[in-house]
């Protein structure tokens, strides 16, 4: 089997198990998802669900956020760790988008990953879920899983990135990565992998 078919059929599996393919994070327009994506770094998306109500609810706009206090920001997101650097690039996040992009969140890897405390995994999500290009997003989960089935065999969340995008359908790609969070939360986790009940174990490299 190549990796393009076992791609297709790891593509399938999860489909059939996971029929809706959605990012966990909530926001309501493309800034707020590029705030919560960079909170959810060393965090639960959980808990970054927790944290941003309240502060969307009084920063609405992404000039809100350009004009901010970032000792203000800290507060709301300090349960979030990492709060004072998530907070300076928050600001900062807004501030060049209204400098250098005319008020728009960036549409491309290359933009976005000019943004303060913005990688490429941020930047694939957002290509992703709000413009709908192809995309791969390197998060833990779909490294593991995508190591295990033998899609790839780098742990290095670019590489992984650069290896699926050549073998995953392009139409496919954001979807599967959403599928693979899902999976590496409720079944095929880092420590105890519930390996009879993954419809991914007939091609899994990962040895019980």
């Amino acid at each position: 089997m190549t990796k393009k078919e076992l791609a297709l059929r790891s593509v399938e599996a999860l489909k059939e198990k996971y029929p809706e393919a959605i990012c966990s994070l909530v926001a309501s327009n493309p800034f707020e998802l590029l705030v919560a994506t960079r909170l959810s770094a060393q965090c639960t998306d959980a808990r970054v669900n927790i944290v941003t109500p309240p502060m969307f609810e009084k920063y609405r706009t992404i000039e809100d956020f350009a004009a901010a206090d970032v000792a203000d920001i800290e507060n709301f997101v300090r349960p979030c760790g990492f709060f004072r650097t998530k907070a300076a690039d928050i600001v900062g996040m807004a501030q060049m988008i209204l400098s250098d992009f005319d008020g728009k969140v960036p549409d491309n890897i290359e933009d976005l990953t000019r943004l303060p405390g913005v990688g490429r995994k941020t930047a694939n999500l957002i290509c992703g879920d709000v413009y709908g290009k192809p995309a791969v997003v390197a998060d833990t989960h779909l490294i593991r899983i995508s190591n295990r089935i033998g899609l790839v065999e780098t742990k290095d969340p670019k590489k992984v990135e650069l290896e699926l995008k050549k073998i995953l359908p392009p139409e496919e790609s954001n979807d599967f990565c959403h599928r693979c969070v899902l999976h590496g939360r409720d079944t095929c986790t880092a420590r105890k992998a519930k390996c009879d009940e993954c419809n991914l174990k007939d091609f899994c490299k990962k040895k019980i």
